[in-house]
């Protein structure tokens, strides 16, 4: 009976502290703090919003208490005090008095196709800003579609792709642009990823991105129609036009053999170009992107692994077996528990951005004006960081927020939907993004 009533004693001191911890709007509230991208959030968390209020939340309470256990021992911090939220995708009210609670909800809960909507509206609704690290184009450009005239007229901005590798794609694009001192017509990325410190085998990531890939390739078809609603008109057909290289090629900016990156970077930074184009009438820049390996057989494997994938995401019993044996048709990249915390600590990454245009002197009087003489001036810029999947995709999810929550003046109009390089183009992400352990950098290596 002693035990009934300590624990009933308990509950209502757990209810009552979490009253007053709510009883002033937080800062941030991360959601789905207890999946695996969301925990290495809350670990992130404990260094990158130092400074504010802020809070988790998810569906299972002892689950999250859990969380803030291991990553307050793994950071050194006593993150007991830290409020939790209870909230879950399929719970309306639930998910509207969690954004009612918070200036920002950091949503880490995926695949978006399934569960990033109703978290959109909710934040839309309540008048609180939303960040998130989809790579689903079908996802991020219909939340476009459906909330950007609304998160404007609420004073909200919606930010997807907040992680790796459109983050430093799309800014890397950015910060080539704003060092280049001219007018670039095209850019080409190539995204390497390498580890270090000796063999480090298993899984390098986790289910959660394959099955959005998945998902994601079967329904490609339905950009067409969100584009065709979405957009009013084609962009300017600029010269000289970028070619795309060869689907397996070796490359005269790396030292690697390269194929087409099959993830969301190009329509990211395509959707970026198009927002700076339409509101501040700057010339687009054509883009290509891809991905680089050390070895012809590595490319070869990655392209035959590419193949079956995409033949298979066509037809429901081949989408049912990706899913059901992603070690088996990833030769072993993916898996459920998704990469050691040693493997994601010794992995690095470099995204190359090479920068073709025309030198300042050369600047034309109207952005839709064609240039007569060809290309003259080339730019690189390297993008690196570590821990690229769960590091470095933390760390730039929550600068983003924060980046919202103090540069919110630098950002674009009021609010909307909008792409990373549209939202954060003049604000102090970039900079910032380089002062964490697992944070982002940033440098020109070549200007020629």
């Amino acid at each position: 009976m002693l035990s009934i009533r300590n624990k009933f004693i308990k509950n209502i001191q757990v209810h009552l502290d979490n009253f007053v911890k709510m009883s002033e709007k937080l800062d941030v509230i991360i959601f789905g703090a207890s999946g695996f991208t969301g925990k290495y959030c809350v670990f992130e968390a404990c260094t990158v919003l130092e400074n504010l209020k802020w809070g988790i939340a998810g569906r299972n309470q002892e689950k999250l208490e859990a969380v803030l256990k291991e990553m307050g021992t793994k950071a050194n911090k006593d993150l007991s005090k830290i409020p939790i939220i209870i909230a879950e995708v399929n719970d309306e009210k639930s998910l509207s008095e969690m954004a009612s609670k918070a200036k920002i909800i950091v949503n880490c809960c995926g695949p978006y196709r399934f569960y990033g909507e109703q978290v959109v509206k909710a934040c839309v609704e309540a008048g609180t800003h939303h960040v998130d690290v989809s790579g689903e184009p079908q996802y991020m450009e219909s939340m476009q579609l459906k909330y950007n005239d609304l998160a404007k007229e609420k004073g909200v901005y919606v930010v997807s792709a907040c992680g790796f590798d459109s983050i430093p794609a799309d800014l890397g694009v950015i910060f080539l642009e704003k060092n280049f001192d001219g007018v670039i017509n095209s850019v080409e990325t190539y995204l390497e990823s390498y580890t270090t410190g000796g063999n480090h085998g298993g899984a390098s990531i986790h289910y959660g991105t394959w099955e959005s890939a998945v998902y994601g390739l079967a329904h490609a078809g339905e950009l067409r129609d969100i584009r065709s609603k979405l957009y009013k008109g084609p962009l300017p057909k600029f010269q000289p036009k970028l070619k795309a290289r060869s689907v397996i090629h070796t490359s005269d900016v790396i030292d690697a053999v390269c194929l087409p990156f099959p993830g969301s970077d190009k329509s990211v930074i395509q959707r970026s170009q198009r927002f700076l184009f339409e509101t501040e009438k700057k010339r687009p820049i054509q883009v290509q992107a891809y991905v680089g390996f050390r070895s012809m057989v590595a490319a070869l494997i990655v392209a035959f692994v590419g193949i079956v994938f995409g033949i298979m995401t066509k037809f429901a019993l081949g989408r049912q077996l990706l899913l059901d044996y992603p070690k088996i048709f990833s030769f072993g990249f993916i898996s459920h528990e998704g990469p050691s915390e040693a493997k994601s600590n010794a992995t690095r990454f470099k995204i190359t951005i090479k920068g073709n245009g025309w030198p300042k002197a050369e600047k034309l009087a109207e952005p839709t004006d064609q240039f007569t003489d060809p290309p003259s001036k080339n730019m690189i810029a390297k993008v690196t960081g570590s821990n690229p999947g769960y590091g470095a995709t933390c760390v730039a999810l929550l600068v983003a927020a924060t980046t919202i929550l103090k540069d919110s003046d630098k950002m674009p109009g009021s609010g909307g939907v909008l792409p990373p390089g549209a939202a954060f183009a003049k604000t102090n992400m970039i900079a910032d993004l380089e002062k964490y352990d697992h944070g982002i950098k940033f440098e020109i290596v070549a200007n020629k």
